[in-house]
C-alpha cells in the first residue's frame, strides 16, 4: 500500500447564517424545532457498542417552558461507569493504531454532516434543551462545532508534522502518541459546542473517552453523539454516561488507567477533581492530565475616551447574550464619570427594547437561564442588591419562574468597588457596574487586576493607544482572551484561542494546537544508520 503524509482540507471558519425572515434556514429550523417539540425521546447511554437504558428516567425539560418534557434520559450508576471504561480500554488498541488520517476523516466528515443536514437538528435541540435563541444556537452548536472539528484535523496534521533535526548518520524522529489509559470528558450546559469539543479532540489524537454531560445538555449531547456515529466513529471509542458527579468520579478518580480529564464547568468541583486526583496520584499508570476551563468575573475598563454608544452596545451585548451564561459574559464594568450618564441612558434604552420569552419566538433577544438552581441563585443576588444601600438597581431587576426561569437583564450600580457582584461568579443576565473619576484611571487599571480570582476574558475600551497598551501590559495576567474595543465574549475558533489561567483554568485554549498537545505523549526514536563498531574515541589516543 502506498502512504504518504497527507495534506488535509484547509479549514475556514464556518459561515454563521442570518435566519432573517423568508430565509430558507430560518424555515427549515421553525419546522425542525415544532417537530421535536412535539416528540418525547428516549436518551439511551452509549457504552460500546450498545445503547443502554434503565429503569431510572430522567425527564429532559425546556428551561423556558419546564412543564413541557422533551423526553426522559436513562441515569446509570457506578456500574454503567465501570462498563464506559472497560468499552473505552477495548477499543483503545483498534483506535489509537488507526492510521491518524483515518481518524480525521471521520471528524471531517461529522463536520460536513453538521454543516449540512444535521445542522437545523442540532441548533433546534440547543434552542429548545439549552433555551437559546436562534442566533446563539447557530453560532455554537453549528459553526463552532464545524470550527472545531475542522481546525482540530489541521492541529493534529501540524502536531504530527513536527519533527527533529537528524545529525550526518543518524535518523532522529517523534511519535505522538496517544495517552496510556482513558481520557474523562465533563462537559457543560451552556455551550453544545464545548460537549462535542471536549471528547472529540481528545479522541481525535488517538484516546478513547468516557463521556458525562450536564444533565441539562443532554438532550443536544445525545445527538451529538448520533451525529460522529453517523459519521463512522467505531464503537467504544467515545463512550456517553449519564451519571451523577460524585458517582461518576468515584469510579473513574480511583482507575489505575485514568489518564486525563477534560474539563469544562465550575472553579469549585475542577479544584476539588485536582484535589482528588493529587491523592490518588499513586493508584494511576502515568501522572495524569489535567485540563480545564472553569469560571470567570469578566469585566469592561473603560477609559475617558471611550465612545459611549460602542461602550453601552458591548455592555448588551457581552452581558446579556444567552442570559449571561457564558464564561466569558461581561460581568463587571468600570466606566469613567465623564461617561456614566451617556452609558446609563443608552444602555437603559437598549434594555428596554430587549424582547424576553421563548426562542421560537425568533423576535426574543432574551431567554430562560437553564434550571430552577440557577434562577433562585441569581434571583438571590438580585434581592440582597435590593436590599443593600451600597448598591442600586438601574435596569431589570424582576423575574418568574411560573412557566420558564426568566431573569431579566439587570445591571447593578455599584458604589463599592468590591460589593459581591462586583468580586463573584453569577452565571446569569446581571452585570454590576462602577463609576470611577475620570482621571483615576491607572488606579482602577489596579483594581480591575485585584478584585477578582479568576482571569478569563476582559476588555479595554478606548481611542488613545497610550492607554490601551497601558492597561494590555498592565492586564497582562487579568485575562487570558484580552479585547481591545470590544465585547469580552465572542471567541472563534482559529481566530482567538480560548481560555484563561488564575481560578479560571489552566489556560490550554481550546480552538489551537496547545490544546490538541495536552494529549499526547511523545516519544524520541534515533536511528543510528551506521553504528560504531570500537568503543574508542579518538581522545584516548595517546601524545606522540
Amino acid at each position: 500500500m502506498a502512504t504518504g503524509f497527507f495534506r488535509v482540507p484547509t479549514p475556514v471558519n464556518e459561515p454563521v447564517k442570518s435566519y432573517a425572515p423568508g430565509s430558507p434556514e430560518r424555515e427549515e429550523l421553525q419546522r425542525t424545532y415544532k417537530e421535536l417539540k412535539s416528540k418525547e425521546l428516549d436518551v439511551p447511554m452509549y457504552i460500546g457498542g450498545d445503547r443502554v437504558f434503565t429503569d431510572n428516567k430522567r425527564p429532559m425539560v425546556q428551561p423556558h417552558d419546564h412543564q413541557h418534557i422533551l423526553g426522559h434520559f436513562s441515569e446509570g450508576d457506578a456500574t454503567h461507569v465501570e462498563q464506559a471504561i472497560n468499552a473505552a480500554l477495548a477499543a483503545h488498541e483498534m483506535w489509537s493504531n488507526m492510521a491518524w488520517e483515518h481518524r480525521a476523516s471521520i471528524f471531517l466528515k461529522a463536520a460536513e454532516l453538521l454543516a449540512g443536514p444535521w445542522r437545523a437538528r442540532l441548533n433546534a435541540a440547543t434552542m429548545l434543551g439549552q433555551s437559546k435563541n436562534a442566533y446563539q444556537a447557530e453560532i455554537d452548536s453549528a459553526c463552532e462545532l464545524i470550527d472545531f472539528l475542522r481546525f482540530n484535523v489541521q492541529y493534529a496534521t501540524d502536531i504530527y508534522r513536527m519533527q527533529p533535526e537528524s545529525s550526518p548518520g543518524v535518523w532522529n524522529r517523534m511519535e505522538h502518541r496517544p495517552l496510556e489509559g482513558f481520557v474523562f470528558a465533563l462537559t457543560p450546559f451552556n455551550f453544545t459546542a464545548i460537549a462535542g469539543n471536549l471528547p472529540t479532540a481528545v479522541a481525535m489524537m488517538g484516546n478513547v473517552v468516557v463521556w458525562k454531560p450536564a444533565y441539562t445538555q443532554i438532550y443536544a449531547a445525545h445527538m451529538i453523539m448520533e451525529l460522529l456515529q453517523e459519521a463512522g466513529l467505531p464503537e467504544g471509542v467515545i463512550n456517553l454516561v449519564y451519571v451523577d458527579g460524585p458517582t461518576t468520579g468515584d469510579v473513574v478518580f480511583n482507575h489505575a488507567d485514568f489518564a486525563g480529564i477534560h474539563f469544562t464547568g465550575s472553579t469549585g468541583v475542577f479544584q476539588n477533581i485536582w484535589k482528588t486526583i493529587g491523592n490518588n496520584i499513586h493508584k494511576y499508570k502515568a501522572y495524569p492530565r489535567i485540563v480545564g476551563e472553569t469560571g470567570g468575573k469578566d469585566f469592561i475598563l473603560a477609559h475617558k475616551t471611550t465612545d459611549a454608544k460602542q461602550l453601552a452596545t458591548a455592555i448588551t451585548r457581552g452581558a446579556f447574550e444567552y442570559q449571561g451564561q457564558k464564561c466569558s459574559a461581561a460581568s463587571r464594568a468600570y466606566v469613567p464619570s465623564n461617561l456614566w450618564d451617556e452609558v446609563r441612558d443608552y444602555v437603559v434604552e437598549d434594555l428596554k427594547s430587549f424582547k424576553m420569552g421563548p426562542p421560537e419566538d425568533f423576535s426574543n433577544f432574551i431567554n430562560a437561564v437553564i434550571d430552577e438552581k440557577s434562577f433562585d441563585k441569581i434571583a438571590k443576588y438580585i434581592d440582597d442588591a435590593k436590599e443593600s444601600n451600597e448598591v442600586e438597581i438601574i435596569a431589570g431587576g424582576n423575574y418568574d419562574k411560573s412557566k420558564g426561569y426568566f431573569i431579566e437583564p439587570t445591571v447593578l450600580l455599584s458604589h463599592n468597588p468590591t460589593y459581591i457582584t462586583m468580586c463573584e461568579e453569577i452565571f446569569g443576565p446581571v452585570i454590576s457596574i462602577y463609576v470611577y473619576d475620570e482621571d483615576n484611571f491607572e488606579d482602577t487599571v489596579e483594581l480591575v487586576n485585584a478584585t477578582s480570582p479568576y482571569a478569563l476574558t476582559g476588555a479595554i475600551f478606548s481611542k488613545d493607544r497610550y492607554t490601551i497598551e497601558y492597561a494590555t501590559k498592565k492586564l497582562s495576567d487579568s485575562a487570558g482572551n484580552f479585547y481591545i474595543n470590544d465585547k469580552p465574549t465572542g471567541a472563534v475558533v482559529g481566530q482567538q484561542p480560548f481560555g484563561g489561567s488564575r481560578a479560571s483554568g489552566t489556560n490550554d485554549k481550546a480552538g489551537s494546537m496547545l490544546n490538541l498537545l495536552r494529549w499526547v505523549s511523545a516519544r524520541s526514536i534515533k536511528e543510528t544508520l551506521n553504528p560504531p563498531t570500537d568503543y574508542r574515541y579518538p581522545f584516548l589516543g595517546e601524545d606522540k
